[in-house]
């Protein structure tokens, strides 16, 4: 198991961790479903979701580091947009580890499938 962990902690991409945290929270989910219809200014973001400028501040920058939104000042008004990224390694990583979820529960089927039929020949067992 020791092995297992250092292994995973090699590969840990501080990129990776940056999109999860940043997607993690639902405000920033919506706010990069909302910057998906169109762009938006903070203000306007801020109204939406009903929290207040400097909160909308705090959540658009998360996403920022994230690579996930790309921001403008214009004048007085900051416009956000979604950044050019597609998560391509987020979506791998996700992936990988339904493959290896999705094999682990076949081969649980094959188990449960083997004690019906062993059941179904011998019978119940009595505890």
């Amino acid at each position: 198991m020791r092995y297992i962990l250092n292994h995973m902690v090699q590969y840990i991409s501080p990129r990776l961790d940056a999109s999860f945290a940043a997607l993690s929270d639902a405000t920033r989910r919506g706010v990069l479903e909302q910057l998906g219809r169109s762009d938006a200014s903070i203000t306007e973001l801020a109204e939406k979701f009903h929290m207040t400028l400097t909160g909308m501040k705090k959540h658009v920058g998360v996403l920022e580091q994230a690579g996930l939104v790309t921001t403008e000042k214009v004048g007085r008004v900051r416009t956000c947009k979604l950044g050019r990224r597609r998560l391509e390694e987020e979506a791998a990583w996700i992936e990988s580890y339904r493959q290896l979820w999705g094999a682990r529960f076949d081969e649980l089927d094959k188990v449960v499938e083997e004690l019906k039929r062993k059941e179904k020949i011998d019978g119940p067992t009595t505890r």
